[in-house]
């Protein structure tokens, strides 16, 4: 039998594989006809190929498929059941698969067809932008881009303008970002992350039209009001109409507004003609997402197999959970369920707003609380596998419980119909039988067998947790795999990193891992390589592996602008640097204020002062103090005996002591301590991951305490300490915490964690029961030894400075969407007025 699958893109390629995977027999003879000269490629990142040069292309078919690239089909005839090609090429089918996917919709405005302008759907789209904005930033430096449409697909071609170097703005004629996915209140926070990143955002504001300059390419976009936008480079990115032309021009039934008509067995009027994916018009609504695409596929797969079989096709497009997960421009966004049900329908909605962190979570339960119909995460989606799982269901807790995590540890106690995988509609209940009958012990297995987590990879983390979950049923060791590019821990990485001596990220994947690797691994292989005194952390490859605050060694805050933090060891200062952080803030127009952690913060420096900025520090004689890093960021102290009439011992001194020995020191998360001089604990050591506090003999140590949203009392591991034995536990328990902590693990959570706890710390770092303590204590040495401040060593390499620029086509040009106004004397950043802090339920 003959399959004719016209259109090569990922819902064409998804078919013909599962088709080919189910046909044992051979009873298909396929042939796939694409009108790019590219075979199938992974649009969805299609970003990553003008950011990372990624290679998006999917694996190859096998010999029983016939590919014809570059070649549309221009005609079908039904009635001799042929397609006809633009060469002339004939192809007879007995079944004929539509996949033809959607074109971009440009709006019937005056300017469409100028020079300069672009839509984002191909990867030949994406070189004419490369090659255009690189003939712009040279021709017309300091000129912008817009982006017509603040959807999805238009935030990642906003984000990837502004990687060639462009000023960009984003025009979006809904009131707020990707309104099809997130309410008002999500899409506001979305607004405010995207104006940080030095992104201008024109909400609910249509386009009138676009106008050439004196060249003939576009020049300004005419906005509705009057405004306009200065221009070189115009993308749309306002939605897509379906390719139904081939269907129209044979005959077959489409939509209204577009689309194949097809019944839920993605099959059209004629029994021998089947339409999937963007295309396709199934009761009544096109699908633009990769999840239903995909769906759409299965189903026609099973259907073909069983017209050879002489049998009916069971499987039917029943329609599409439309979730969705995604990082725009290092920003998590989700949306699942029914994001937008009200009272109307029953629903309740629990939303927490925190502007200050740029995090908004909303949940729409019914209305006894007790099932959960949607949601929207804006700033932190960790919670999105494992919440978008329970839609529909009964959640394990209360609302609130959900909202910060409380599901977080389900797994194994996830109904059996729970859709786990939604591109690939797999249960939790097929993972679970799988991994059983299979006998599947690890992650990629499970993918491999089952497809769950094997497109997008938004379901992973969940589909991880069902399979911990069974392995520890089963009383099988469970993976402490990184993720899927290592297959170690991050304790043993950093083992083997340390004995092999490997000193970078490509040498490590190359010889133990696999893959390019991800947002997960990259930053922590940049740790341990820190913690190990691989060099500098802007130096070669990698300045590519840190996370956003490292890149440009300082604190982002909300408008765009950075904070300056130099380190003042125990709080103590002299006037003469007193003075010089006064000059500095004055002459630069920061606003100053004294922390909680005994520092001075600079807020308000763009990207381009930085380096003006630490040089004036560097020289008066301060260093980073490493606000950005995940490193030690200081050690509070009280004034203990020098000045209080209740000290008993130097808190100051020992503060400045620890702060000078273990500035700089990379770990697995941030470090805080303190130092507090007698039992009445000013200094909140208690709360600190090492704490000290003075006794009538020494030094108490503490380790493990934690603040902040969940916070955890310090464990008491040592009494009446002498200074250097204080001093040797310390270093032993951060070094032994550096090598074992997981990714992004406080040592509140790792002591939690420990196996043995608190005893079994005691027992490694104090009774030296593994015999590592004297290499532990070596470590440390060896960092104190090779510390190096990172600002002076950034100020002395011109390569290292060239990053410290708001526009890399305009270096001296300063971000003009940086705007502030004047409160209590200072400075104050203006942003879009954004929804207050709160927790609400409707």
């Amino acid at each position: 039998m003959r399959l004719v699958v016209v259109g090569h893109g990922p819902t064409g390629h998804r078919l013909v594989e599962a088709l080919r995977e189910r046909d044992g027999a051979g009873a298909w003879r396929v042939t796939v006809i694409g009108e790019e000269t590219r075979p199938a490629y992974d649009r969805v990142a299609l970003t990553s190929y003008l950011t990372e040069d990624a290679d998006l292309a999917y694996p190859a078919h096998d010999e029983g498929v016939t590919l014809l690239t570059g070649d549309p089909v221009v005609a079908i005839d039904r009635g001799e059941r042929t397609v006809r090609t633009a060469s002339g090429r004939e192809v007879g089918y007995d079944a004929l698969v539509l996949a033809t996917g959607s074109t971009p919709f440009v709006p019937p405005v005056a300017g469409r067809d100028l020079p300069g302008v672009f839509v984002y759907r191909t990867i030949d789209d994406l070189d004419a932008i490369r090659a255009h904005c690189r003939d712009l930033t040279t021709s017309r430096p300091g000129v912008g881009g817009v982006v017509i449409g603040g959807g999805l697909l238009g935030l990642e071609a906003a984000r990837a303008l502004q990687g060639l170097g462009v000023d960009t703005h984003v025009v979006e004629v809904a009131p707020w970002l990707m309104p099809r996915q997130l309410d008002e209140g999500g899409g506001a926070m979305l607004r405010r992350h995207i104006e940080a990143l030095g992104m201008t955002v024109h909400a609910g504001t249509p386009m009138a039209g676009l106008e050439a300059g004196e060249d003939g390419g576009v020049a300004r976009v005419a906005l509705a009001g009057g405004t306009s936008v200065d221009a070189g480079v115009v993308v749309f990115s306002a939605g897509i109409r379906p390719r139904d032309e081939l269907a129209r021009g044979c005959g077959l039934p489409v939509g209204e507004r577009g689309g194949i008509v097809v019944d839920d067995t993605c099959r059209t009027e004629d029994p021998a003609i089947w339409a999937v994916g963007e295309c396709a018009l199934v009761n009544g609504q096109v699908y633009g997402l990769v999840a239903p695409c995909f769906s759409m596929a299965e189903v026609v797969a099973d259907q073909l197999l069983a017209a050879v079989s002489r049998q009916d096709g069971r499987a039917r497009f029943e329609g599409a959970d439309l979730s969705t997960k995604l990082k725009l421009m290092g920003v998590d966004v989700a949306s699942f369920g029914d994001p937008f049900a009200g009272p109307d329908q029953g629903a309740l909605d629990v939303t927490y707003t925190d502007p200050v962190a740029g995090v908004y979570k909303k949940l729409i339960v019914s209305d006894d609380a007790r099932t959960l119909i949607g949601g929207v995460l804006v700033g932190d989606a960790s919670a999105y596998p494992t919440l978008r799982a329970y839609v529909g269901a009964e959640l394990p807790g209360s609302p609130e419980q959900a909202l910060f995590g409380g599901t977080e540890a389900a797994g194994g106690d996830l109904p059996g119909a729970t859709q786990i995988c939604n591109c690939n509609n797999v249960t939790a209940d097929a993972i679970r039988c799988a991994i059983r009958e299979e006998n599947l012990t690890d992650l990629g297995a499970v993918k491999s067998c089952t497809r769950a987590g094997a497109t997008c990879g938004s379901c992973v983390p969940l589909v991880k947790k069902i399979l911990d979950a069974e392995l520890t049923a089963a009383g099988i060791e469970v993976s402490r795999a990184l993720c899927e590019h290592f297959d170690y821990s991050r304790a043993e990485l950093f083992d083997i990193v340390r004995v092999r001596g490997i000193t970078t990220f490509t040498e490590l994947i190359a010889e133990h891992g696999r893959g390019r690797g991800c947002d997960i691994c990259k930053p922590v292989v940049a740790s341990i390589l820190a913690s190990l005194g691989n060099g500098h952390i802007l130096d070669g490859e990698q300045a590519a592996l840190q996370d956003t605050n490292d890149h440009f060694l300082a604190n982002l805050q909300k408008n765009g602008t950075y904070s300056v933090v130099p380190r003042i060891p125990g709080g103590e200062i002299t006037p003469e640097k007193l003075i010089v952080i006064g000059e500095v803030a004055r002459d630069f127009g920061l606003y100053t204020k004294i922390t909680g952690g005994q520092r001075i913060d600079l807020f308000g420096a763009r990207v381009e002062q930085l380096p003006r900025i630490w040089k004036r520090l560097v020289d008066a004689g301060f260093e980073s103090g490493h606000a950005y890093g995940k490193a030690l960021r200081t050690v509070k102290s009280c004034v203990g005996s020098t000045w209080c009439r209740y000290g008993v011992q130097d808190s100051v001194g020992m503060a400045i002591r620890l702060e000078l020995r273990y500035r700089g020191l990379r770990a697995p998360h941030k470090l805080k301590s303190a130092v507090s001089g007698c039992s009445r604990e000013c200094a909140e050591a208690q709360g600190k991951d090492f704490g000290v506090i003075a006794t009538d003999k020494g030094w108490n140590l503490y380790v493990g305490g934690n603040g902040g949203m969940r916070p955890r009392h310090a464990d008491l591991l040592a009494t009446d300490l002498d200074d250097e034995g204080l001093v040797r536990l310390i270093d032993r328990f951060l070094m032994f915490y550096i090598r074992t902590a997981d990714r992004l693990q406080r040592t509140a959570t790792w002591l939690e964690s420990l196996d043995g706890g608190l005893d079994y710390l005691r027992e490694v770092i104090v009774d030296d029961r593994l015999g590592i303590c004297a290499e532990l204590e070596a470590a440390m040495d060896r960092h104190v030894g090779s510390y190096s401040d990172e600002w002076r060593d950034t100020l002395e390499d011109p390569d290292r400075l060239s990053r410290f620029v708001s526009f890399v086509n305009a270096p001296d040009v300063p971000d003009p969407s940086i705007v502030f106004e004047s409160e209590r004397e200072q400075i104050k950043p203006v942003l879009v007025t954004g929804p207050r802090l709160e927790v609400a339920s409707r």
